[in-house]
C-alpha cells in the first residue's frame, strides 16, 4: 500500500479540500495587512467617509507627502529619531536573545533550588499588560538616574518573559543525553550552551527575535515617560507626534506613518516566519 506524504513537494488532488480551507482563513486573516496598505493611499474625503470604506477608489501620495513635509521643518532631524530607534532595536533584540537564551538553558537543564518557583513568576509575569508595570518602571528609571539617555529605552524592555517561556520550551526537546556526552568530554556550561544549545535553538532565537524587535520598535512608551529631550526620541514616537495632530491633514499622516512602522514588521516576519511555525510546534506545552 502506498503511503501519503504529511508534506508532499507538489501539488495533489487529495490536497485540494485543505486548499478550501486554507485559503478562505489566508484571506481573512490577511484584511488587516491590506487594510494598513490601502489606508495609507486614500486622500482625505475617503478617509472620512462615514461609514469606513475597505478599498481606496482614488490612490495619493499626499498623505506620504504632507508627513515627509512636516518631519524636514521639525528642529531635530528625522534621521537622528532614525538612529535612536536603530540602536535601541539593536541592543533591545540582542539583549533579549542573549538573557532568554542563557535563562533558558538554565531553567531547562540545569538543577538548583526554585527552578521552578522562578519558572512559575516568569509565566505569572505574562499576565500582566504593560500599563500595570508603567509606575514600577518609572521609579525604577528614575532612582536609577537613567533619565534622557539610552538605557532609559534599553533596560525596561529586556526582560521579555514570553521570549523566555518559548526558549525555554524548545530547549526542553533537546535530549540530555547529548548534553551529558559533552560534560562527559569536558565542555563546560557555557561551552555547551555555545557549541550545542544555541545552534539547536536557532528558530527559538529567531522568534524571540521578532518578538523583540515588534516591542521596540512600535514603542513609545519609553519616550513618553522617561526622556524630555528630542535627541534621544525614538522614530515611533516621533512619527506619532506629527500623526496625532489634532488637524485633519494629521490623519492622513497618521495613516501613511503606521503604514511606515508596520513595513519592517512585515518584512522581519515573512524572512523567518518558518522559524516562528518550528517553534510553535515545538514549543508547546508537554
Amino acid at each position: 500500500m502506498q503511503s501519503v506524504k504529511t508534506n508532499p513537494d507538489r501539488f495533489r488532488k487529495n490536497q485540494i479540500p485543505l486548499y478550501l480551507y486554507l485559503i478562505p482563513l489566508a484571506a481573512f486573516m490577511a484584511v488587516p495587512i491590506v487594510f494598513i496598505l490601502l489606508h495609507a493611499f486614500k486622500p482625505l474625503d475617503e478617509l472620512f467617509n462615514y461609514p469606513p470604506q475597505f478599498l481606496v477608489y482614488k490612490p495619493t501620495l499626499e498623505n506620504f507627502r504632507d508627513l515627509f513635509t512636516a518631519a524636514r521643518g521639525s528642529i531635530t532631524p528625522i534621521s537622528r529619531y532614525i538612529f535612536n530607534s536603530l540602536v535601541v532595536t539593536v541592543f533591545v533584540v540582542l539583549g533579549t536573545v542573549v538573557f532568554s537564551s542563557l535563562a533558558g538553558f538554565a531553567l531547562s537543564k540545569m538543577k538548583f533550588r526554585l527552578k521552578n518557583v522562578i519558572f512559575t513568576v516568569n509565566n505569572a509575569a505574562l499576565m500582566f499588560v504593560p500599563v500595570a508595570v508603567t509606575i514600577p518602571r518609572f521609579m525604577t528609571i528614575s532612582f536609577l538616574r537613567m533619565d534622557d539617555t539610552y538605557l532609559a529605552h534599553i533596560l525596561p524592555l529586556l526582560a521579555m518573559p514570553v521570549a523566555l517561556f518559548l526558549i525555554k520550551q524548545f530547549i526542553d526537546q533537546i535530549p540530555d543525553a547529548l548534553i551529558e556526552a559533552a560534560t562527559v568530554d569536558g565542555a563546560g556550561a557555557l561551552k555547551v550552551y555555545w557549541k550545542i544549545i544555541l545552534p539547536m535553538i536557532r528558530p527559538a532565537i529567531a522568534t524571540g527575535a521578532i518578538l523583540a524587535f515588534q516591542l521596540v520598535w512600535n514603542n513609545i512608551e519609553t519616550s513618553s515617560l522617561f526622556t524630555t529631550q528630542e535627541g534621544v526620541r525614538t522614530l515611533a514616537f516621533y512619527m506619532n507626534t506629527l500623526s496625532a495632530a489634532g488637524t485633519v491633514a494629521g490623519q492622513g499622516m497618521a495613516a501613511a506613518a503606521s503604514l511606515i512602522m508596520f513595513v519592517p514588521n512585515l518584512i522581519l516576519f515573512v524572512i523567518l516566519q518558518s522559524n516562528v511555525m518550528n517553534t510553535m510546534a515545538h514549543s508547546g506545552l508537554k
